[in-house]
């Protein structure tokens, strides 16, 4: 072997040396045989060098170089020493030191701090938000006590060949479960009481929501009540108020005992006052009245006691403990069908009670063929994604932006692992300074979430509060700083910690090239996530739009509807000449619903040449009166409407071209149907009008009966010429003349028709919010990332500028590197984005086809964002006079 102009020693010598020294003696050995070693080889040459080192080792092997010694123990006296030799880097004294030098390094470098702690401010602000919202979802419904035993009762039915879901239920079925069935603790039948009614104290009128509920509801529902009875329903003309009702009535009067006129014909007596209701419960009411309330004052109601026909009303139950609710679906599952033994309809329509538990009432609210398919609990999951990954991208700009500024900390972590320190003392040092950042972060956070909960409290239509005096919350505050902390500085710490401090020292590492790989594929990730909510975005609102587009078969503008009233119906002519009069109203007509909306289904129509299977084909109905179609501004496609020059029109019936197709009516006009032990005469034929729940569901076959005696609400036609605001003050000093007891209460169709959008536009406003902040937080690591690269580039930019390079040249290369990741993140995001909303899609039945346009936009949107980020810093270093960037060589 030939002498090198460094020479080394024999490596398997130098590894037995080290083996066989005791650990206090073993660097000043191998030191003063390395310095020997030189010297020889310059003065004797390299192999006589490398004998006599061998000899040495040689002379080496006594005992007493090989006996250990005892470390002193310090631990006793770190806390009052300054000088620690090595101690753990979670001691008090360590993590001290550590938070020194992150205050020192913050304070340093503000700029790059404030990027940090701004981004991971604006990501954990937005988790906390997103947090709260789902918390509130998930928390619905717990604060009853009997929160695991509460279930509603639904039932199952075939109708066409579909297997449908409802919780409309026979009257008899309560005192069927109740009797029969020793597995339930209570039993409490409900029915909605229609729209707001009319509540009347001395002068006062008052438009309130409510229900008839069974008396076992107020223990079954552990229902707070603040004033009166414990048994408050044991008289039927009683009325229990919540406290904010009664507040809003009474003012600081105690209501107990107070008489309250409902609809201005049954007085009932105020027995008891209960806690207002958490805007997340299920049960919500402004009042309850006694279930036995109903059969006194609807005759309709009394004739259902006994049908089991006739599926309008609700059931609650609540199970013994320790009962099996799988066990009990199979003991009453056949209960309706058992009472309809001897319909022939029965046997295809195949009733089935079941039992959905309380804990499924929010979230898992939607069925398919008689299965549950989940609900609301799509967005809450979806939104819990969105929340990690804003945190996510959050925590990709620290990462980053101290992996890229790691050839600036290199050096230091050279010299400190010179001097002694171990790596778990150097990750502890780089994680306190993560967490004081997130610790930063979250106080900043904790104002923008204070700032912002309003606006977003309007926004999901909530009243979610921040319980800063629940010790619990700081807990999951201080858990998730840390987590954010930890997450964000993890990378960086276990990158920084394991440079070599020979290499480092000797300036023969060049860390920040190093770094280059994962820096790329972490800014690829963060824009993949920004892209994809950017593309869903986008088809959510296309969508959203899509639906408010769509041709509904009816006017809505201009059109309102009021509640009626036993007044109003009995008056109706004279309400009607009067109207008509002001010249503000051009028709009006009644109906069972409101325009926007359908209340009643039915099956059992009989038609030419229909099957005993099609009985069980159900068709949404809406009962009216003349002038329906004019009114409402539907357009007939055949025959006519309803007409007073036609007496028997009492017994008319107008199909939707839905139901002409599903009877196979090749000429419906005249065709004689049968329902109800009538026959019904087909006057007219009209379009497929959009009253489903949901805007995007297929329109279902619907008849429209002459019923004036089946109506609640009468719709106006506002005359074109007036404006809405005069045409309403014209027309409520009529319904005050002829409604005195009832408010003026009023909804305009196109407002009620937008509320179907409700969710959608929930969805849609989030996502952008979520989707503008993600961009935001990641041009924020973009622009960072850009000034490092400029400032760490400055003296290749001025010689390419004093070699010819013009300032966009400069500035196409400090940008190209951007551009491609964004590229990059565009070609991955794009696959995921259109698979997760085309399945998304998938639950609607009318909807868009996503085209490549989208995808377009978002490239050139992410390409030009991308440019605008970056070409600050570009033209800033590009405007740069080399001069000053190359003076120091």
């Amino acid at each position: 072997m030939n002498p090198s102009s460094n020479p080394k020693p024999p490596r398997w010598a130098q590894r037995l040396l080290r083996r066989i020294t005791a650990p206090h003696l073993r660097e000043e050995i191998l030191g003063d045989l390395d310095e020997l070693f030189q010297k020889r080889s310059r003065y004797l040459g390299y192999q006589k060098a490398r004998l006599l080192y061998l000899l040495d080792i040689l002379l080496l092997l006594h005992p007493r170089l090989w006996r250990r010694e005892t470390v002193p123990d310090f631990k006793t006296s770190y806390s009052s020493c300054s000088d620690i030799s090595n101690p753990s880097f979670l001691h008090p004294t360590m993590i001290r030191n550590y938070l020194k030098l992150a205050f020192r390094n913050l304070a340093k470098h503000k700029g790059y701090s404030a990027i940090n702690i701004l981004g991971l401010a604006v990501g954990m602000a937005v988790a906390m938000l997103i947090g709260i919202w789902i918390d509130d979802e998930v928390s619905a419904n717990r604060h009853h006590q009997n929160y695991a035993t509460l279930y509603e009762v639904k039932l199952n039915q075939t109708f066409d060949g579909r297997r449908g879901t409802q919780s409309s239920l026979p009257f008899p079925t309560g005192d069927e479960l109740r009797n029969k069935f020793p597995d339930f603790k209570a039993v409490a039948m409900y029915n909605k009481s229609g729209t707001d009614r009319s509540l009347l104290f001395g002068n006062q009128k008052f438009s309130k929501q409510g229900l008839f509920i069974g008396e076992d509801a107020i223990d079954m529902f552990s229902l707070n009540i603040r004033q009166g009875a414990k048994n408050p329903f044991r008289e039927p003309y009683s009325i229990v108020l919540t406290d904010e009702t009664a507040q809003v009535i009474f003012g600081r009067q105690d209501p107990i005992g107070k008489t309250l006129r409902l609809d201005n014909k049954t007085d009932l007596n105020v027995t008891a006052v209960v806690a207002k209701q958490p805007a997340n419960a299920t049960l919500q009411f402004d009042y309850l009245l006694p279930w036995q309330l109903q059969e006194r004052m609807y005759g309709w109601v009394k004739n259902a006691k006994t049908d089991w026909r006739n599926n309008d009303f609700n059931l609650f139950v609540q199970l013994k403990d320790g009962i099996d609710p799988a066990q009990t679906n199979a003991k009453i599952k056949d209960v309706v069908l058992a009472h309809l033994a001897n319909d022939p309809t029965t046997k295809l329509v195949k009733p089935e009670l079941f039992l959905h538990p309380m804990a499924k009432w929010r979230l898992y609210s939607e069925f398919s063929e008689g299965k549950n398919t989940g609900g609301f609990i799509k967005y809450v999951r979806l939104f819990g994604v969105f929340g990690l990954f804003i945190l996510v991208i959050a925590c990709i700009n620290f990462m980053n932006l101290s992996t890229a500024r790691s050839e600036k900390r290199a050096k230091e972590v050279g010299v400190r692992k010179a001097v002694g320190s171990e790596r778990s003392q150097l990750i502890g040092q780089f994680l306190s300074e993560s967490t004081l950042i997130a610790v930063l972060a979250l106080v900043l956070a904790l104002g923008i979430v204070l700032i912002s909960l309003p606006y977003f409290n309007t926004l999901t239509e909530k009243t979610m509060t921040i319980e800063l005096g629940n010790p619990v919350y700081w807990g999951v505050i201080a858990l998730f700083t840390a987590f954010t902390g930890l997450l964000a500085g993890s990378y960086p710490a276990l990158y920084l910690s394991s440079f070599n401090p020979v290499k480092i020292l000797k300036g023969a590492i060049q860390v920040g090239k190093g770094a280059t790989l994962p820096r790329k594929i972490l800014v690829v990730v963060q824009f993949t996530f920004s892209v994809a909510l950017m593309i869903g975005t986008i088809i959510i609102y296309q969508q959203i739009q899509h639906g408010k587009n769509r041709p509904i078969g009816f006017t809505r503008q201009g059109l309102i509807s009021v509640n009626s009233s036993k007044d109003l119906l009995d008056h109706y002519e004279a309400l009607r000449v009067e109207l008509l009069a002001t010249g503000a109203v051009s028709s009006l007509c009644k109906t069972n619903a409101p325009p926007t909306q359908w209340w009643s289904s039915n099956s059992g129509w009989k038609w030419k040449g229909a099957s005993p299977k099609d009985e069980s084909v159900i068709f949404t109905t809406i009962a009216t009166s003349y002038e329906y179609t004019q009114t409402m501004g539907i357009k007939v496609k055949e025959g006519r409407d309803f007409s007073r020059d036609f007496s028997t029109d009492v017994n008319g019936v107008l199909l939707n071209e839905a139901a002409v197709k599903r009877m196979g009516l090749k000429h419906p006009i005249g065709e004689i149907l049968r329902w109800a032990n009538r026959e019904w005469t087909v006057v007219g034929v009209i379009p497929d009008i959009v009253i489903e729940k949901s805007a995007y569901n297929a329109v279902a076959p619907m008849t429209v009966l002459f019923a004036q005696d089946w109506v609640n609400f009468i719709n106006v036609r506002i005359n074109p010429a007036v404006s809405p605001s005069v045409a309403i003050d014209k027309i409520r000093p009529i319904f005050t003349k002829y409604n005195p007891a009832y408010p003026f209460d009023y909804q305009f169709a196109d407002t009620e028709y937008a509320k179907k959008f409700r969710y959608e536009e929930l969805i849609g406003n989030l996502s952008a919010i979520v989707c503008v902040l993600a961009i935001f937080i990641s041009c924020l690591g973009l622009f960072g990332l850009a000034s490092f690269m400029a400032e760490q580039r400055i003296k290749e930019i001025g010689i390419r500028k004093v070699l010819g390079a013009s300032v966009s040249n400069v500035c196409g290369l400090l940008s190209k590197d951007f551009v491609q990741l964004v590229i990059i993140s565009c070609l991955i995001a794009s696959p995921l984005a259109w698979y997760v909303m085309n399945q998304w899609l998938e639950s609607y039945t009318y909807k868009i086809s996503i085209g490549i346009g989208v995808f377009v936009v978002v490239v050139f949107l992410a390409l030009l964002i991308t440019l605008l980020t970056v070409s600050y810093q570009a033209i800033k270093a590009a405007l740069l006079n080399p001069v000053k960037s190359l003076k120091s060589e």
